[in-house]
């Protein structure tokens, strides 16, 4: 993350991330804490995280109590974390637009990275390590299963005589010995088994 390519206000939405529409926005169990109050424990929560050239953006500027909120409630904190002394440091950003005032949504984070610091300090730090990474070690979902047809290319209700000469049109080019592979080949077979009962 370049520290000067985000900027505190107007607000800098992560890219790609989904975004809450307006009436969608609720109102929290954390209501009650002011700007002041919810920044400040992010801020805090955020350097015993471990967290250096902390952004805050939103699209209210200058925050003063009693101001009515902007449309966009939304907030996002850019950071970096050390990995370790001897490793890079990671650009990472958090961000929560679910509640209806700036300050909830500040909150919000703070709490999401607090608990997030007890998974570190509570010896699970490999899986707040897969959290941001994602669990790649899970095993592939299995591919969908396709209908015989779609597989062969033929109409549903092809005639037994159209269905073998496609068999074998696919099987010239999809047999293992003719560069194609095990896998499509198992695929072609199983595709015609089902087209012929």
């Amino acid at each position: 993350m370049n520290d000067t390519s985000i900027d505190a206000y107007p607000l800098q939405w992560p890219a790609g991330w989904k975004r809450t529409t307006s009436y969608q926005r609720r109102t929290s169990k954390f209501a009650d804490k002011s700007f002041a109050v919810a920044r400040d424990y992010l801020m805090a929560e955020l350097k015993r995280f471990g967290a250096t050239n902390i952004i805050l953006s939103t699209n209210d500027g200058l925050p003063y109590s009693g101001y009515r909120q902007p449309d966009d409630t939304g907030v996002a904190v850019y950071f970096q974390k050390s990995q370790g002394w001897d490793k890079p440091k990671k650009s990472m950003v958090f961000a929560c637009d679910q509640w209806r005032k700036i300050e909830e949504n500040i909150y919000a984070i703070f709490k999401t990275i607090e608990a997030l610091r007890g998974i570190e300090r509570w010896g699970s730090s490999d899986l707040m390590e897969r959290s941001f990474t994602g669990f790649t070690a899970l095993p592939p979902a299995p591919p969908a299963k396709r209908d015989w047809w779609d597989v062969l290319g033929v109409p549903r209700h092809s005639s037994k005589e159209h269905i073998k000469a496609r068999y074998r049109e696919l099987a010239a080019v999809n047999h293992p010995d003719f560069g194609g592979s095990h896998e499509a080949m198992t695929l072609l077979n199983r595709a015609y088994e089902e087209a012929m009962r």
